[in-house]
């Protein structure tokens, strides 16, 4: 069983590299705006499904910029059966990590009610 894991986890970290590359400089959807990071991706066992996880920073719009990565996921989902030669490709499942976006807010917070040390 650990091999299989170790397989997985190899798959998905050359899935996050690959989607990356691809999402950032081949995708040509005027609706995906800002910076957009693949922080994780998630493949079932079976490889048939993958969740990726984005982050997306300095959009216009964070939400159409999701539907715009979910409308394009064919073209996406195509790029990455030519560039990872696997036997199957798995769907991709776009979602949102709006972890970094929480760290941030959670930085100014404390910011905000921790005393200034230079004072």
């Amino acid at each position: 069983m650990p091999e299989n894991h170790n397989r997985l986890g190899r798959i998905e970290e050359e899935y996050r590299k690959e989607l990356s590359q691809i999402i950032s400089y081949e995708l040509k959807n005027p609706n995906v705006t800002g910076m957009i990071s693949v922080t994780k991706v998630k493949v079932t066992n079976d490889l048939k499904y993958a969740k990726v996880y984005v982050s997306i920073l300095n959009s216009k719009n964070v939400k159409s910029t999701l539907a715009g990565l979910k409308k394009s996921s064919g073209f996406i989902r195509s790029e990455l059966a030519r560039k990872v030669n696997l036997r199957n490709t798995p769907e991709l499942i776009f979602e949102l990590d709006d972890s970094m976006e929480y760290g941030t807010k959670i930085d100014q917070i404390l910011k905000e009610i921790l005393p200034k040390k230079e004072e």
